[in-house]
């Protein structure tokens, strides 16, 4: 069963529109930025998996990216080799806390949700979002006209 009571009014259509008190509005570039990623931590001397340098430069050039400190390049560094060791012998140990510390940085949608960061994404995009607009024309016909009364 999925909920209870009729379903809420579209977003355009409410009046009250509760502002969340400390949410961030992340603007997505138009189009990916050639964003110099910092250089990626290597204390142990590895060579990183090409998708986890694919992985690193996707964090930066990301919305989010913009909402990091400096102090976060630590954080992301050490998630860096955890999802390099996932991508050189892969584990669900490894998936659970590749997932766990990506909620720290905002890397999923419900991540981010949770941060109250809402990433814009243009007027095309708004565009599309909303429903279409029923235009209506008093002076076309009314279709009730031809119910009549049941005997």
């Amino acid at each position: 069963m999925a909920g209870r009571g009729p379903a809420p009014k579209p977003a355009h259509l409410r009046q009250r529109k509760n502002k969340k008190a400390g949410a961030a509005q992340l603007t997505a570039p138009e189009e990916p930025k050639k964003i110099k990623a910092p250089t990626l931590p290597n204390p142990d001397k590895r060579k990183f998996h090409r998708l986890t340098r694919a992985w690193w430069r996707r964090v930066w050039q990301s919305p989010m990216a913009g909402e990091y400190l400096p102090t976060d390049v630590d954080g992301l560094a050490r998630l860096a080799l955890l999802v390099d060791d996932y991508y050189n012998e892969p584990s669900t140990k490894l998936a659970a806390e590749i997932r766990l510390q990506e909620a720290r940085f905002g890397l999923s949608p419900v991540d981010r949700s949770r941060l109250q960061w809402e990433v814009q994404k243009g007027e095309e995009a708004e565009r599309k979002r909303r429903p279409p607009q029923v235009q209506y024309e008093p002076s076309a016909k009314d279709p009730r006209g031809v119910l009549g009364e049941v005997k």
